[in-house]
């Protein structure tokens, strides 16, 4: 019997002595809030569906089974469509984006994800003055926090509509204690590092997480990462990774994070796993046999992709990322100088003993799409290739690069990788889905990764409907329960009774994504209805203007 048999058994017996429909109760105690009746149930196990009814009272499911005779002040007739536990995105970004721009967070609810893993190597907290800046809005008020614990009490206040887990994004901790430039933390430093990932911790983080391609994080060695990642391990932490590297070093990239796994004694996460560029496809086969060898072998290990074959990047992180070494302001002021951009051009072109995403996209611009980019951009440039922005600006390919860099703020989707890595990754048990972007609200934005719209639901289109690479109910289970007893959920992910109310209700022959690339601002369609902890956030297809969602913490 497979593990994740076995929780389903365990959860509906949590309720069963209480919620059994069988058992002679008064008409009071068997009262729903609301029945969903005549469903296909997959109830996020892996079991193969079955026919029935679900029952919500307040924020739990009261009951699964047959319940005619229950009495229910809203019956919706699911007519055979669907019912399964809400999706949980392993790496969804931002959260604060929900209290400061509230209808971003639509563009996770259409796709049913009610539950979503924020951050990165990055985190909200800890802060530090240097760090915060300017602060952020909601409803006009300047919010101000430094610690995870104040941080939370801010989002509790204006509410949210979908529920969030946290990490530690060891990226932040270092911005704290040593900035942005590559050093090496003293002991004394690397104790102030450790004591503000305990602080998260105990505020409720469910581990430390890292970006280890990005400035300043990559100049964090193994042994700092390891002494951090103890901190949270005392707390039952996870070690959460964008790996060191996802091309041509993917291997040893794996190693590294099973060997800060061990040292620290916490199971790991690797975020987005993919092997980037055309001459490192073959190697996605030996990255799956490297965790499965580590699995055996007694290590926690387990991973997410995203079901796209192009990546979204910061522009910037197509130079090597030792020219940040001094400061981001401090190498980007010499970009103005043409020698200097010569030298960069003749490196991206000529090397390729770094994490080179020019040579990913098969050393053409023509496969590097922008979707965003700072007010300092002109806007025309967005959602065309860095060949085609070239065009638009009036000039040559690479200064049209060199130029977007300087700028800041611009992000791309290269086209780096291909669809036989996705089934692949899909194969292996232990591979669970991701969004990898924040809530976007395509009134604020000007465009996004489709993924931010459509991961979800083109699990389901794609690679259940039209690939028959998974079953449905192995495509809920990967992004239900699976996801819930990564991050410690463990009231959460199932179908069963006692179990909180995360629910979609959706059509399984019309659910699919719509965003496409190019054309990203468009919402999933096809799921009918959301519930967040026993609230209706998508009634009949309808958004509805409420914030049930939950801090979850550790």
């Amino acid at each position: 019997m497979r593990y994740y048999v076995a929780l389903a058994v365990f959860a509906a017996a949590i309720s069963t002595a209480s919620c059994a429909p069988g058992r002679e109760d008064a008409a009071e105690d068997r009262a729903l809030d609301v029945l969903i009746a005549d469903a296909r149930i997959v109830d996020g196990a892996g079991n193969p569906w079955f026919r029935g009814d679900v029952g919500i009272r307040g924020d739990r499911i009261a009951a699964v089974g047959h319940l005619d005779d229950w009495p229910a002040t809203r019956t919706i007739d699911a007519a055979g469509r669907v019912v399964s536990p809400g999706f949980i995105d392993m790496m969804g970004q931002s959260s604060l984006v929900l209290v400061t721009d509230p209808p971003s967070a639509e563009s996770k609810l259409r796709q049913g994800i009610t539950t979503y893993l924020s951050g990165e190597g990055g985190s909200p907290a800890p802060q530090s003055d240097e760090t915060f800046g300017d602060g952020a809005v909601a409803d006009g008020d300047t919010l101000t926090w430094r610690t995870y614990s104040e941080y939370f009490a801010l989002m509790e206040r204006y509410g949210i509509p979908l529920n969030v887990v946290h990490n530690v994004g060891l990226t932040q901790v270092r911005r704290v204690v040593l900035g942005e430039r590559d050093v090496r933390p003293t002991p004394e430093q690397l104790e102030q590092m450790k004591e503000l990932v305990r602080q998260g911790m105990e505020d409720g983080a469910v581990g430390v997480s890292t970006s280890l391609i990005y400035p300043p994080a990559v100049y964090a060695s193994t042994e700092e990462l390891i002494e951090l990642t103890r901190v949270a391990g005392e707390y039952g932490g996870t070690y959460f990774t964008h790996m060191r590297n996802e091309s041509h070093a993917v291997l040893d990239a794996i190693h590294e994070a099973i060997t800060i796994g061990e040292g620290a004694g916490v199971p790991v996460h690797i975020y987005h796993l993919k092997a980037a560029g055309e001459e490192n496809w073959p190697l996605m086969v030996e990255a799956l046999a490297l965790i499965d060898s580590a699995r055996t072998a007694g290590m926690d290990v387990t991973a997410d992709i995203y079901p796209y074959i192009r990546n979204g990047i910061g522009l910037g992180s197509f130079l090597h990322p030792r020219h940040y070494a001094e400061g981001t302001s401090a190498f980007l002021a010499t970009l103005a100088d043409p020698a200097v951009r010569a030298e960069l051009r003749r490196e991206v072109e000529t090397t390729a003993d770094w994490e080179n995403w020019y040579r990913h996209v098969g050393m053409d611009w023509e496969n590097v799409l922008i979707v965003s980019a700072s007010r300092a951009v002109d806007e025309r440039v967005i959602n065309r290739s860095i060949a085609g922005a070239a065009e638009v600006l009036g000039t040559d390919p690479w200064n049209a690069f060199f130029d977007l860099v300087q700028a800041r703020g611009v992000s791309v989707n290269p086209r780096s990788m291909n669809e036989e890595q996705k089934w692949q990754a899909l194969a292996a048990e232990y591979v669970m889905i991701d969004t990898d972007a924040s809530p976007v609200n395509p009134a604020t934005s000007a465009s996004a990764h489709p993924r931010a719209f459509g991961a979800f639901p083109r699990v389901i289109r794609k690679y259940v409907r039209q690939d028959g690479a998974l079953s449905l109910e192995d495509a809920v289970r990967r992004m239900s329960s699976m996801a819930a007893q990564r991050l410690g959920l463990h009231d959460r992910g199932l179908v069963a009774p006692g179990l909180v109310a995360d629910l979609l209700l959706f059509d399984p022959d019309a659910i699919r994504d719509v965003a496409d690339f190019g054309d990203a601002m468009r919402y999933a369609e096809g799921i009918d209805y959301v519930f967040v902890n026993g609230v209706a956030v998508i009634d009949d297809g309808v958004l509805v203007d409420v914030r049930p969602g939950r801090l979850l913490r550790r």
